[in-house]
């Protein structure tokens, strides 16, 4: 384990907090996301045997705390008292990043965007049946497809046909998707450039850019060109 050799404060805090992956288990963990797959699934990129050893540590920090499922199948991961405390710094770090860092072409990966979707949805306004989106993604070096299913106000992604009945079609830019839910685009500008198109029953269409509460950083405005000397 990397050490600065230093009693300050920011310095030992940065030894844990800095680990790469480390600040996005500890947003997964703070959005719910309580499994080891779960995790995992938020972080693409991130290997299954890095995250073990990133929980393991963790764990033996008193950030995280984890215990068997009932069904003895793996176990159930959430954050400590002090583990709260730590998304402080990860909120702190996300607002700095909302307002001066542009999105870049890397980071426009539809699949993050709609994982992120899921854990801000305005559970209260979803529908009680259970319904079925098939979202394509353009714009991509090849199309990307997947599935959200919501039933009962549970979500799950699915990255190949879950062999139910689709009830509405997303065709959208993945650039505009995620720049939708970043709060950098407006639904009806997406809607009226024809940058995300919705095809099923008119109550879905409707209905489906309200369920999304979008990015807890939407809020956030970058500063003008002018003035944003670390974009680009």
């Amino acid at each position: 384990m990397r050490t600065y050799g230093q009693y300050c404060p920011i310095a030992r805090g940065a030894e844990i907090f800095a680990e790469r992956w480390t600040p996005l288990i500890i947003r997964n963990l703070y959005l719910g996301c309580g499994s080891f797959g779960e995790i995992l699934e938020g972080a693409p990129g991130l290997s299954r045997t890095l995250l073990s050893q990133r929980l393991k540590h963790l764990e033996r920090l008193g950030i995280v705390e984890s215990a068997r499922k009932t069904d003895g199948r793996g176990r159930h991961y959430e954050l400590t008292p002090a583990g709260h405390d730590l998304f402080t710094v990860c909120r702190s770090l996300g607002e700095w990043g909302a307002h001066w860092l542009e999105i870049a072409p890397e980071h426009l990966d539809p699949f993050v965007a709609l994982w992120s979707m899921c854990n801000m949805l305005r559970r209260d306004r979803l529908p009680a049946r259970r319904v079925v989106i098939r979202f394509d993604f353009t714009g991509r070096r090849r199309p990307e497809r997947y599935w959200l299913l919501i039933e009962h106000g549970d979500t799950e992604i699915c990255k190949t046909y879950p062999g139910l009945d689709e009830d509405l079609y997303v065709t959208s830019e993945a650039e505009a998707f995620v720049r939708w839910h970043a709060g950098q685009l407006a639904w009806a500008e997406a809607i009226r450039d024809r940058r995300i198109r919705l095809h099923g029953p008119s109550w879905l269409v409707r209905a489906f850019p309200t369920w999304n509460a979008r990015s807890a950083f939407a809020h956030i405005k970058p500063p003008s060109r002018t003035t944003a000397s670390l974009a680009g």
